[in-house]
């Protein structure tokens, strides 16, 4: 039996939030069905990616799309004495409060568990800061970059005889909004189970050390020293890399013996796959990858890509093109998937998006374009907090919303 309802739809989050990582979480939380409540300050105009070039027009920007969709927008002032009364009104009825901002901030502005628990005993507070609450580095901005050069990812990174490099994608911010919807979904769990809150103290930082993985714990362990590799190469299989071929390059690997025998009957060489052979282990072929990857490289140039592709895998080899994105996003597979989504939007008419990947159930997802700044101002006002006309204007007046609303009251 299916059930009616997305798996979040019971769950109300006030999201303090700007720019990437933290509404990258936030998002997939939204899609799940969570009502996400987007706090935006009026002094600043909101999110900062509203206004994220090239493609951005007045506020109207891809970037912020591409992290807003199906939440809401509040315009509200949290340093006026009325805007916090509004906010801890939204305080009383939510399960958490999300945010991402600097690690000394949530104290600052009044937004950690000790000083919200006597609206909401059971309320979550989940901070994404950039290194965190505590610790000598808790007041520094964290920015994925920075990360990645500061927890050796750019170390990893790039040609042996290139300079250190960053990933193309902001992959710290990503995976740290990943780590913040897990913390606060069992802060969640743990709140509804015991009836009392919880802080979430997630760091970008903790999340960058953390990814490091098995490339850490070698260090740790064994004083390994890593170092960057020609074409993508893992640093330990072989072959487990990019190859150029004759008009472009594919992707190739054998991360099991065999896949590496399958291999070398595809390319002519079926004794590499011997047990005994030269290459017939992991430890032999990483003992002599040079030569080994040398002769597939001349192989692999011989026919184009499509050729390879066309063999290898209905060969059973783990194989892939290198795409472009344009080529990534065209793939059938990703329609199929219901990766592709398209929204209505009044600038930019039809909106196409990618899909969370998150799922959860069977129920099909919904999709809402991305909120206008304050857009659902009398949502949350009327509908969430029960206010009249008299007390929104008495806000207004007072400050709550911002300066230029306060003209307007």
């Amino acid at each position: 039996m299916t059930s009616a309802r997305r798996p979040l739809e019971d769950v109300r989050i006030i999201a303090v939030e700007q720019y990437g990582a933290g509404p990258f979480g936030s998002l997939n939380l939204a899609d799940l069905g969570a009502e996400v409540v987007k706090v935006e300050d009026p002094g600043s105009g909101g999110d900062v990616s509203r206004y994220v070039p090239p493609f951005a027009e007045g506020e109207d920007s891809l970037f912020f799309e591409t992290f807003n969709r199906n939440k809401r927008s509040l315009s509200l002032d949290l340093a006026n004495p009325e805007g916090r009364a509004v906010f801890e009104d939204l305080v009383r009825g939510a399960d958490a409060v999300y945010s991402n901002l600097r690690g000394d901030v949530p104290e600052k502005i009044g937004i950690t568990y000790a000083q919200l628990k006597h609206l909401n005993p059971a309320i979550v507070c989940c901070s994404l800061t950039g290194f965190g609450m505590t610790g000598p580095r808790r007041t520094e901005p964290g920015y994925d970059y920075i990360l990645q050069g500061l927890a050796g990812w750019m170390e990893l990174t790039g040609d042996p005889d290139g300079p250190p490099t960053k990933s193309g994608l902001s992959v710290v911010d990503y995976s740290g909004g990943f780590v913040a919807a897990i913390s606060l979904l069992a802060g969640l769990h743990a709140a509804r189970r015991d009836g009392v809150g919880l802080d979430c103290d997630v760091s970008l930082y903790d999340t960058a050390i953390g990814m490091l993985a098995y490339v850490g714990v070698w260090h740790l362990n064994a004083a390994y020293r890593p170092a960057r590799t020609r074409n993508s190469a893992h640093p330990s299989m072989v072959p487990f890399q990019n190859f150029a071929t004759k008009d472009g390059w594919i992707v190739v690997g054998c991360a099991k013996e065999k896949f590496w025998q399958r291999l070398a009957a595809v390319v002519g060489r079926p004794e590499w796959g011997e047990p005994d052979g030269r290459y017939g282990t992991f430890a032999r072929r990483s003992e002599h990858a040079e030569e080994l990857l040398g002769q597939l490289g001349g192989i692999f140039r011989s026919r184009t890509s499509a050729e390879w592709l066309a063999e290898l895998g209905p060969a059973g080899v783990p194989c892939a093109p290198v795409n472009s994105v344009a080529e990534a996003l065209a793939d059938p597979h990703a329609e199929a998937r219901g990766l592709l989504v398209e929204t209505g939007h009044p600038h930019y008419g039809t909106l196409r998006n990618l899909a969370s990947p998150v799922r959860v159930g069977d129920l099909p997802p919904k999709y809402r374009r991305a909120p206008r700044r304050g857009e659902d101002q009398a949502y949350v006002l009327c509908d969430l907090l029960g206010y009249d006309a008299d007390r929104i204007a008495a806000l207004a007046e007072g400050g709550a919303f911002g300066a230029a609303a306060r003209e307007r009251a």
